[in-house]
Protein backbone atom coordinates (compact mmCIF):
# COMPACT_ATOMS: atom_id res chain seq x y z
CA UNK A 1 0.00 0.00 0.00
CA UNK A 2 2.97 2.12 -0.22
CA UNK A 3 3.20 4.31 -2.48
CA UNK A 4 6.25 6.43 -1.72
CA UNK A 5 4.36 8.74 -0.08
CA UNK A 6 5.34 9.15 3.86
CA UNK A 7 3.07 7.63 6.65
CA UNK A 8 -0.08 9.52 6.93
CA UNK A 9 -0.50 9.64 10.73
CA UNK A 10 -3.75 11.20 11.35
CA UNK A 11 -4.86 11.91 15.38
CA UNK A 12 -8.15 11.99 16.78
CA UNK A 13 -7.50 15.17 18.68
CA UNK A 14 -10.39 14.50 21.34
CA UNK A 15 -9.97 11.05 22.16
CA UNK A 16 -5.90 11.53 22.32
CA UNK A 17 -6.35 14.84 24.66
CA UNK A 18 -9.40 13.14 26.15
CA UNK A 19 -7.20 9.89 27.38
CA UNK A 20 -5.88 11.70 30.53
CA UNK A 21 -7.30 13.20 32.82
CA UNK A 22 -5.50 16.55 33.19
CA UNK A 23 -8.08 19.41 33.45
CA UNK A 24 -8.01 19.48 29.41
CA UNK A 25 -12.01 20.10 29.70
CA UNK A 26 -11.25 23.54 30.84
CA UNK A 27 -9.07 24.81 28.12
CA UNK A 28 -9.91 22.08 25.24
CA UNK A 29 -8.27 24.26 22.72
CA UNK A 30 -5.46 25.28 25.23
CA UNK A 31 -4.70 21.02 25.48
CA UNK A 32 -5.18 21.02 21.70
CA UNK A 33 -2.46 23.08 21.04
CA UNK A 34 -0.14 21.34 23.82
CA UNK A 35 -1.31 17.86 21.43
CA UNK A 36 -0.22 19.82 18.46
CA UNK A 37 3.45 20.90 19.88
CA UNK A 38 4.30 17.62 21.25
CA UNK A 39 3.33 16.01 17.62
CA UNK A 40 5.54 18.66 15.86
CA UNK A 41 8.23 18.21 18.41
CA UNK A 42 8.29 14.48 18.69
CA UNK A 43 6.67 13.31 15.17
CA UNK A 44 5.29 9.47 15.95
CA UNK A 45 8.17 8.03 18.58
CA UNK A 46 9.54 4.74 17.51
CA UNK A 47 8.82 4.90 13.98
CA UNK A 48 12.09 6.30 12.15
CA UNK A 49 10.86 6.83 8.30
CA UNK A 50 8.82 10.27 7.07
CA UNK A 51 5.48 11.29 8.35
CA UNK A 52 2.91 13.19 7.77
CA UNK A 53 0.95 14.21 10.77
CA UNK A 54 -3.24 15.75 10.77
CA UNK A 55 -4.59 16.46 14.10
CA UNK A 56 -8.09 16.66 13.37
CA UNK A 57 -10.03 18.84 15.78
CA UNK A 58 -13.77 19.47 16.78
CA UNK A 59 -16.13 21.49 18.95
CA UNK A 60 -14.35 23.53 21.53
CA UNK A 61 -11.00 22.96 20.32
CA UNK A 62 -11.44 24.62 16.74
CA UNK A 63 -9.41 27.37 16.30
CA UNK A 64 -6.16 25.67 16.68
CA UNK A 65 -3.61 26.35 13.55
CA UNK A 66 -1.41 24.24 11.58
CA UNK A 67 2.69 24.32 12.64
CA UNK A 68 5.51 22.94 10.65
CA UNK A 69 5.31 19.43 10.97
CA UNK A 70 1.36 19.17 11.89
CA UNK A 71 -1.65 20.07 9.13
CA UNK A 72 -4.69 20.63 11.84
CA UNK A 73 -7.56 20.09 10.24
CA UNK A 74 -10.98 21.51 11.96
CA UNK A 75 -14.19 19.03 11.50
CA UNK A 76 -17.38 20.97 10.62
CA UNK A 77 -19.00 18.02 12.62
CA UNK A 78 -18.18 14.89 14.19
CA UNK A 79 -14.51 14.69 14.13
CA UNK A 80 -14.51 10.96 13.51
CA UNK A 81 -16.60 11.50 10.09
CA UNK A 82 -13.75 13.47 9.25
CA UNK A 83 -11.14 11.06 10.29
CA UNK A 84 -12.97 8.89 7.87
CA UNK A 85 -13.65 10.60 5.03
CA UNK A 86 -9.36 11.42 5.51
CA UNK A 87 -8.94 7.80 5.43
CA UNK A 88 -11.21 7.33 2.73
CA UNK A 89 -9.38 10.09 0.52
CA UNK A 90 -5.64 8.54 1.18
CA UNK A 91 -6.48 5.16 -1.00
CA UNK A 92 -3.31 3.81 -1.34
CA UNK A 93 -1.11 4.89 1.07
CA UNK A 94 -0.19 3.68 4.32
CA UNK A 95 -2.07 5.48 7.05
CA UNK A 96 -2.39 5.13 10.53
CA UNK A 97 -5.29 6.65 13.16
CA UNK A 98 -4.06 7.21 16.33
CA UNK A 99 -7.46 6.86 18.47
CA UNK A 100 -8.71 4.64 21.37
CA UNK A 101 -12.43 4.74 20.07
CA UNK A 102 -13.41 1.40 19.18
CA UNK A 103 -16.31 2.48 16.31
CA UNK A 104 -14.02 4.50 14.88
CA UNK A 105 -11.18 2.06 14.85
CA UNK A 106 -13.79 -0.36 13.40
CA UNK A 107 -14.51 2.08 10.47
CA UNK A 108 -10.96 3.02 9.56
CA UNK A 109 -10.45 -0.58 9.56
CA UNK A 110 -12.07 -1.56 6.98
CA UNK A 111 -11.17 0.89 4.30
CA UNK A 112 -7.25 -0.17 5.17
CA UNK A 113 -5.70 1.91 8.14
CA UNK A 114 -4.10 0.53 10.58
CA UNK A 115 -4.71 1.72 14.04
CA UNK A 116 -2.90 2.67 17.06
CA UNK A 117 -3.88 4.18 20.90
CA UNK A 118 -3.43 7.41 22.48
CA UNK A 119 0.04 6.18 24.07
CA UNK A 120 1.64 6.22 20.86
CA UNK A 121 1.93 9.81 20.39
CA UNK A 122 1.41 11.48 24.16
CA UNK A 123 4.21 9.74 25.42
CA UNK A 124 5.22 8.59 29.16
CA UNK A 125 7.36 10.94 30.09
CA UNK A 126 5.24 13.60 32.54
CA UNK A 127 6.28 16.55 31.83
CA UNK A 128 4.75 19.90 32.58
CA UNK A 129 2.15 19.52 30.17
CA UNK A 130 0.84 16.38 32.55
CA UNK A 131 0.26 14.44 29.26
CA UNK A 132 0.37 11.08 31.24
CA UNK A 133 -0.45 11.86 34.19
CA UNK A 134 -1.38 7.54 34.53
CA UNK A 135 1.24 5.19 34.69
CA UNK A 136 4.04 4.41 32.87
CA UNK A 137 5.15 0.86 32.20
CA UNK A 138 8.12 1.01 33.55
CA UNK A 139 6.71 2.38 36.98
CA UNK A 140 5.68 -1.42 37.81
CA UNK A 141 2.28 -2.12 39.80
CA UNK A 142 0.20 0.20 41.25
CA UNK A 143 0.01 1.00 44.53
CA UNK A 144 -3.66 -0.54 46.43
CA UNK A 145 -5.64 2.59 47.13
CA UNK A 146 -6.76 3.30 50.57
CA UNK A 147 -10.04 2.20 51.87
CA UNK A 148 -12.63 4.20 50.13
CA UNK A 149 -14.19 5.54 53.98
CA UNK A 150 -10.83 7.76 54.45
CA UNK A 151 -9.06 5.13 56.69
CA UNK A 152 -5.45 5.18 56.30
CA UNK A 153 -5.72 8.55 54.55
CA UNK A 154 -3.91 11.69 56.93
CA UNK A 155 -6.30 13.94 55.70
CA UNK A 156 -9.86 12.55 56.73
CA UNK A 157 -10.57 10.96 59.62
CA UNK A 158 -11.34 7.13 59.02
CA UNK A 159 -15.67 7.38 58.91
CA UNK A 160 -17.72 5.35 61.29
CA UNK A 161 -19.48 2.54 59.60
CA UNK A 162 -23.19 3.04 59.34
CA UNK A 163 -25.83 0.26 60.52
CA UNK A 164 -29.45 0.50 59.95
CA UNK A 165 -32.03 -2.31 60.43
CA UNK A 166 -35.34 -2.00 59.50
CA UNK A 167 -37.97 -3.24 61.59
CA UNK A 168 -41.27 -4.45 60.08
CA UNK A 169 -43.97 -5.01 62.89
CA UNK A 170 -47.71 -5.84 61.78
CA UNK A 171 -49.91 -2.91 61.27
CA UNK A 172 -46.77 -0.30 61.22
CA UNK A 173 -44.66 1.24 58.30
CA UNK A 174 -40.75 -0.33 58.02
CA UNK A 175 -38.68 2.16 59.93
CA UNK A 176 -35.08 2.74 59.65
CA UNK A 177 -33.14 3.46 62.93
CA UNK A 178 -29.28 3.46 63.52
CA UNK A 179 -28.21 0.70 65.53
Amino acid sequence: MDNGSPLLVIVDGANVVGSVPDGWWRDRRGAACRLRDRLAADGLPGHTGPVEIVLVVEGAARGVEAVPGVRVEEAPGSGDDLVVELVAGAAGRAVLVVTADRELRRRVTELGAEVTGPRAVRGTDGDEDATDRGRSDQQGPRTPRPDRRGAGRPDRPAARPCAYSVSSAAGSSPRARRL
